[in-house]
């Protein structure tokens, strides 16, 4: 067979449907292995992560073919409830790990659909694309004279998302009705409450699975756009945006504009309590406060920071020394990573002086008593002689974590060996490279 007569031949073999490329077997295996890494609880079966293979093993091929079929019915997604920082608690909804795998099937394929036209101001839950150029594309249009900010707050977006319009965006890229009615049961799955009752969700995008961010990056595209037409700078993460104007009286007429199509055209609600325009330096996005080159982490980013270490080093948490610096270096590695760009040197150096002062404190409280305070002091290069000033002192742990002869034995070296973080050394190596000295 000639080449062109091959080529021809492969033009008229069908194409993969969509719901085939979904169930294909390759990208159910990448799905799993997405869902297995990120691990995660248990939804309304009870089934965990790592008792999934083996349901897979017997079930699999049945439910692919409910699938096609238009026969599965995906579960409620179980309600859990997420601390936030202001005290107030946000819904969560844990799909089955079954469904997570299915959601993230799907998202694998729909994205790049869907990802190729959205807006280059579109940061969250995209390939590549971090909080940092969200807030570095911000400054970028403060240093242009860009010095009005239009901070605008969707209330509940998750929850309010309409069904209706959402799939009139699918519709936009998506054919297969299958495929279509396949994401509506998802949407429609329901919640399943504390109580054990199930509550119908009629409208939203819960929360927790691997399909929402898409969802909720798609239901959003056409604000980007919107934006876009009006010819300012802007950065949108989530439901989280902030558009930049030259003047005040441009922030007023954009801000209007917003809301007239957030709440006409997309049937959401902007939350006028939080909404603002106002100086760009008055306005925090993501956790920064941006004036011009300069990105600064918020007072508000720092004060959850200390309040956390504080909480992972509480003297009366009843867990071992290394569980506690286990906690304290994952959650001191993470806000770094997050905040890095907004951290100078001068504070990262007073981070590090005050957690290894918390740390010293954990260490005097779980001695407790004189001897073992005298032994262990002395096991750390403390001059018996001298071993008595600190061993027998009444001070409060607070006061202790600043004796001399404490900070002798617990020094820098010996709790940077016992795996307490060092901020400074972070910062080092983010701005310098793994082979800078720190």
């Amino acid at each position: 067979m000639s080449d062109h007569a091959a080529h021809s031949e492969e033009n008229r073999l069908p194409q993969q449907t969509l719901l085939e490329q979904i169930l294909d077997r390759e990208n159910l295996k990448q799905a799993w292995a997405r869902v297995r890494a990120n691990k995660g609880a248990a939804g309304i079966d009870g089934m965990s992560v790592a008792d999934f293979p083996k349901f897979s093993q017997v079930h699999m091929l049945r439910i692919m073919d409910q699938i096609r079929e238009e026969r599965y019915a995906p579960a409620p997604v179980k309600r859990v409830w997420i601390p936030k920082p202001d005290g107030s608690k946000r819904p969560l909804g844990i799909p089955t790990v079954l469904d997570r795998v299915i959601q993230q099937a799907i998202a694998q394929v729909l994205g790049p659909l869907f990802d190729a036209d959205f807006s280059e101001s579109s940061f969250g839950f995209r390939y590549g694309r971090q909080a940092h150029a969200a807030a570095e594309r911000i400054s970028r249009g403060s240093q242009a004279g860009y010095k009005w900010g239009v901070d605008c707050d969707l209330k509940g977006y998750f929850d309010t998302v309409n069904h209706d319009l959402l799939i009139h965006q699918l519709r936009q890229r998506i054919s297969e009705k299958p495929v279509l009615r396949l994401i509506g049961k998802y949407l429609r799955a329901g919640v399943r409450l504390e109580d054990g009752s199930t509550e119908k969700t009629p409208k939203g995008v819960p929360q927790g699975g691997p399909l929402s961010p898409l969802l909720a990056n798609i239901m959003l595209d056409p604000l980007d756009k919107k934006i876009e037409a009006m010819g300012l700078p802007f950065a949108r993460y989530a439901d989280d945006f902030l558009i930049v104007t030259r003047s005040k009286t441009r922030a007023l007429e954009v801000m209007a504009e917003v809301r007239e199509y957030v709440e006409g055209k997309l049937k959401l609600l902007v939350n006028q309590d939080k909404s603002k325009v106002a100086p760009l330096g008055e306005c925090d996005f993501l956790g920064f406060n941006i004036r011009g080159k300069q990105i600064r982490r918020t007072e508000k980013a720092a004060k959850r920071f200390k309040t956390r270490i504080q909480a992972i080093t509480a003297r009366s948490r009843g867990v071992s020394m290394g569980q506690r610096l286990l906690e304290l270096k994952r959650y001191c590695v993470g806000w770094f990573n997050y905040f890095k760009i907004g951290l100078p040197y001068k504070e990262v150096r007073e981070w590090d002086g005050w957690i290894r002062r918390r740390i010293r404190l954990c260490y005097w409280k779980d001695w407790k008593l004189p001897r073992t305070r005298r032994r262990m002091l002395i096991k750390l290069g403390v001059s018996p002689d001298e071993v008595k000033k600190a061993s027998r002192a009444r001070k409060g742990y607070w006061r202790m974590s600043q004796n001399s002869l404490v900070r002798l034995a617990l020094n820098n070296t010996y709790l940077a060996n016992q795996g307490v973080p060092s901020m400074r050394e972070l910062w080092v190596r983010s701005k310098y490279g793994d082979q800078a000295r720190v």
